[in-house]
C-alpha cells in the first residue's frame, strides 16, 4: 500500500469518488455542460440538496480505490494496474472533523471500492463513522454506501448511524447488470439489501439516535443499452412498493482504459428528461403510463415529458387558473410546485387577473400559456391555435406493463 500523507490521499481518493456522482448536469438550454457542479475546495467536495431543500457541502470521498469486483465502466475495477491507497478509520474521521472545524465541509458521504473482502471493508467504514458520532459527537449529515453483498448485520449497522443509506442498483435488471458488472448478483447481492433497508428504515424509530432519514439508489444511464421505459419502470416500482427517497441517474461516459471506453457517451440531456419524468413522478402524482416514449422506448429528448403529455392531452386543457384545484394546476406546463403554493394562496383573497401575476409566482408563461384561462380568457394564444404538432419523435403512452423486478 503506498505511503502518503492524509491530505494527498483526499485529493487522490475524493477524486476518485467524482466517478459515483450523482445529480443532473444540465443546463437550460441542452446538454452541453461540460462537469458536474462540485465545490471550490476541488474534487473531494460537493454541494448536495437535502430533503428539505437546504443545500450542505459534504466531503465526498472513497476508503479505498483498489476493488475486487470488474464493474466494465468503472476506473477502480480490479486487474488495474494503480497504487493501493486506503484511509484507516481513525484518519479519515480526524481529518473530517478538521476539515468541519474549519467550516470547509458539513456533512460527510461515505464509499468505497471493496478492498480485502465486503465485510472488512464494510467494518472500515462503520467504524469511522463510529468514531465520528461517538467519539467527535458530530449530529450532522452522514450518507454511507453500503457495498454489493453487505451482511445483514453491517446493514443494521448502517441504519443506525447514517442519516442516509444507498444501495447501487446501475442497471434496472440482472441482463442489464450482466452486461456491465458482470461478477455482481442482482438479485441477491443489491435487490435484497434495498429491500431488507426498506424494512427497517420503516421501523418506528428503530432504537436509533441520528436516523437515518431514507435510502437511495443509482442507475448508470445508458452503458447497458437498456431504453428508459426499463429504467422508469423500476423507479417507479421503487418509490411505490420500497419507499426510497431518491433515486440518481448519471449518464454514462465512457472512462479511458476501461473495457468499455469504446462506447459511446450517453447524451446529458437523456439524463436530464429521466431526471424530469423522476420529478413527475415523485411530486406530480403521474403514472407509468402517462409518459411519452418513441419507438425505441426511450424519452424524446426534444421536449419537456410534461409539455408531450398535455399536448397529447387537450381534453384537460384549458385550466381555469381562479378555481381549478391543486392536482389540476399541477398538470400545467409551466406551472411549477412552487406556482401552484402561490396560486392557491393569492386566489384566497382576491382573483388573478393577469399573466405578470402569474410570472411574480413563478410561472413559465411561454409554456403555460394556451393551457390556462383567468376568468374563462385566453392569457395568450388559445391551445388549438398555438401548441406545435409533434413530429420529431412520435411519442406512445401505456409503458405500465413492462416487467420489474421489484
Amino acid at each position: 500500500m503506498e505511503s502518503i500523507e492524509p491530505l494527498g490521499k483526499l485529493e487522490r481518493l475524493g477524486g476518485a469518488a467524482q466517478y459515483d456522482m450523482c445529480g443532473s448536469c444540465v443546463n437550460p438550454k441542452g446538454d452541453t455542460l461540460a462537469h458536474r457542479q462540485r465545490g471550490e475546495m476541488g474534487k473531494w467536495v460537493y454541494p448536495a440538496a437535502m430533503p428539505d431543500g437546504k443545500h450542505i457541502l459534504l466531503m465526498k470521498v472513497l476508503m479505498s480505490n483498489t476493488c475486487e469486483n470488474n464493474c466494465l465502466y468503472c476506473v477502480n475495477r480490479s486487474g488495474k494496474d494503480r497504487p493501493v491507497l486506503s484511509f484507516e478509520p481513525e484518519e479519515l474521521s480526524s481529518l473530517f472533523m478538521n476539515m468541519f472545524n474549519g467550516n470547509l465541509v458539513q456533512g460527510l458521504f461515505l464509499s468505497s471500492a471493496i478492498y480485502k473482502g465486503v465485510n472488512r471493508t464494510m467494518d472500515r467504514m462503520l467504524r469511522t463513522i463510529e468514531i465520528l458520532r461517538c467519539r467527535h459527537r458530530f449530529r450532522g449529515f452522514i450518507h454511507l454506501k453500503i457495498l454489493p453483498g453487505a451482511d445483514l448485520g453491517h446493514i443494521e449497522r448502517a441504519v443506525k448511524l447514517a442519516d442516509r443509506v444507498s444501495v447501487n442498483l446501475e442497471a434496472p435488471s440482472g441482463a442489464r447488470l450482466k452486461r456491465i458488472a458482470p461478477e455482481k448478483d442482482y438479485t441477491e447481492e443489491l435487490l435484497s439489501r434495498i429491500q431488507y433497508l426498506s424494512g427497517l428504515i420503516n421501523k418506528a424509530n428503530y432504537g436509533r439516535r441520528w436516523g437515518p432519514k431514507g435510502q437511495t439508489t443509482q442507475f448508470v444511464v445508458g452503458a447497458a443499452e437498456e431504453p428508459d421505459t426499463e429504467i422508469l419502470a423500476v423507479t417507479k416500482n421503487l418509490y411505490d412498493r420500497l419507499d426510497l427517497s431518491r433515486i440518481y441517474f448519471s449518464a454514462f461516459q465512457p472512462a479511458q482504459d476501461t473495457p468499455l471506453d469504446a462506447l459511446r457517451p450517453t447524451p446529458f440531456l437523456r439524463e436530464h428528461r429521466i431526471y424530469q419524468v423522476d420529478f413527475l413522478f415523485r411530486r406530480y402524482g403521474f403514472a407509468m403510463e402517462e409518459i411519452g416514449f418513441n419507438g425505441k422506448g426511450l424519452l424524446p429528448l426534444g421536449k419537456d415529458p410534461k409539455m408531450i403529455w398535455a399536448e397529447n392531452h387537450p381534453e384537460r386543457f384549458p385550466v381555469e387558473v381562479n378555481t381549478a384545484p391543486r392536482r389540476v394546476l399541477l398538470r400545467v406546463p409551466g406551472f411549477g410546485l412552487k406556482t401552484v403554493k402561490r396560486v392557491l394562496e393569492v386566489r384566497r383573497e382576491h382573483k388573478i387577473n393577469c399573466i405578470s401575476q402569474l410570472q411574480m409566482m413563478g410561472a413559465v408563461m411561454k409554456n403555460a400559456q394556451g393551457f390556462i384561462l383567468l376568468n374563462g380568457v385566453y392569457p395568450g394564444k388559445p391551445l388549438s391555435s398555438q401548441m406545435e404538432i409533434w413530429e420529431p419523435e412520435k411519442v406512445h403512452f401505456g409503458e405500465s406493463t413492462i416487467a420489474s423486478p421489484v
